[in-house]
């Protein structure tokens, strides 16, 4: 059975609160998460090859930014880019900066 006693949701704003390394995320919008969210890749910059180590719900969160980078939605474009600064500081540096 697979454990998701780390997955808080929220059910006036439908979005999802992630216990990682006992701290919470709570996640700007709504995202497609993966089984394990908190499993860690690699993600590198566009640009300059630099890499981070992320969880997957930041992947996911990254993944938002990229998209509504291309589709212009701005605002939620914004909410990642808050999101990452509040909770990501350092690979924000590196990955959006």
């Amino acid at each position: 059975m697979i454990d998701l006693s780390y997955i808080i949701p929220d059910m006036k704003t439908n979005m999802k609160t992630i216990k990682y390394n006992n701290k919470e995320y709570k996640l700007p919008f709504a995202v497609a998460l993966p089984e394990d969210p908190t499993a860690t890749d690699v993600v590198k910059n566009r640009f300059n090859s630099e890499a981070c180590i992320l969880p997957a719900f930041a992947i996911a969160v990254y993944d938002v930014i990229m998209g509504s980078e291309m589709f212009q939605d701005w605002k939620s474009h914004r909410q990642g880019l808050d999101w990452f600064i509040k909770y990501f500081p350092r690979e924000y540096m590196v990955l959006l900066d």
